[in-house]
């Protein structure tokens, strides 16, 4: 079988005017789906190489200039071979990539075979022992999810990483300093297979009541109108326990109230950011016939 194409788009299922945060979202939506310690598919192990090669290559600016420079005419599995003037068009120019070359499929070290470790493009089979000892030698990316209360948390977090070579996948700790937010990198120093070091970046998970942003949280405080129109005083749980927050008389659908210091924990730094709750007045949607007296006595003494 000659050496087929490999649409990485595709394969992720972005189109090719994907900006990057949609390349990431689906890529994490994919490896947690595929990932073999988790997943029951039949091919899942295939599958998760599979996602992880697309994401190498879409995710860095300069790999998909490269890869972009093929065209967009081929398809999935269709017979491939570069172009002739292949260097010309701007696949010469030397790319870094992390992760093992074992791990990358025939497509991926024709275009990118020399990945700074020989010579620029050294077509099928064509990276010399030497680079690919060195390539087995570099770094390893990996991205990890986790949950807000892990992030928050911090210690020490297992995972584990699959490599070319292993029976078994290979078990990594790493240890979560204070102040992770979301796109937080941590370097593991000689873990990855062959000696070279580990970079893990780390993403937080949605949370089904805060929204993220840095270092602050935000969630929805709903409230009766009454409360709105009168003021008053209502527990609100924070991501550590629960405070008493002070409705002001007249507060506005939309307004939000700042909780210093009620965020995430910060690094390199004392305290935390700030939790802003945002306000939702809960307008009935059926009423008594004694409520519904109420309210029009009320939208009478406004005339």
């Amino acid at each position: 079988m000659g050496l087929q194409y490999k649409d990485y788009y595709e394969i992720l299922g972005v189109t090719r005017g994907a900006s990057q945060d949609d390349i990431r979202k689906a890529y994490r939506k994919l490896a947690k789906q595929y990932h073999p310690d988790v997943s029951k598919e039949k091919n899942a192990d295939a599958r998760y190489r599979e996602i992880n090669e697309a994401h190498e290559v879409l995710k860095d600016p300069d790999k998909r200039a490269k890869y972009d420079t093929l065209g967009a005419d081929w398809q999935q599995g269709q017979d491939f071979a570069p172009p002739q003037d292949w260097q010309n068009m701007g696949g010469g120019r030397r790319v870094e990539y992390g992760g093992e070359w074992d791990n990358f499929s025939d497509f991926f070290k024709t275009i990118f075979g020399g990945g700074g470790f020989g010579e620029a493009f050294g077509g099928f089979g064509g990276a010399s022992k030497q680079g690919r000892r060195a390539a087995r030698q570099r770094d390893s990316e990996v991205e990890l999810e986790l949950s807000l209360e892990e992030a928050v948390r911090g210690g020490t977090h297992v995972f584990s990483l699959h490599s070319s070579g292993r029976s078994e996948p290979q078990t990594i700790n790493v240890n979560l300093p204070r102040g992770i937010i979301d796109g937080s990198r941590i370097r593991l120093p000689g873990k990855a297979p062959g000696g070279g070091d580990i970079y893990v970046t780390l993403h937080i998970a949605p949370h089904s009541i805060f929204a993220v942003e840095k270092y602050n949280l935000t969630r929805v405080l709903k409230i009766e109108p009454w409360q709105a129109v009168l003021g008053d005083t209502v527990s609100v749980s924070t991501l550590f326990s629960s405070v008493d927050v002070k409705i002001p008389p007249g507060i506005q659908n939309g307004q939000k109230l700042r909780l210093k210091g009620q965020g995430l924990p910060m690094r390199d730094k004392d305290g935390n950011g700030d939790l802003y709750v945002h306000i939702e007045v809960n307008i009935p949607k059926f009423l008594t016939e004694k409520q519904k007296e109420l309210w029009e006595e009320l939208a009478s003494l406004e005339k």
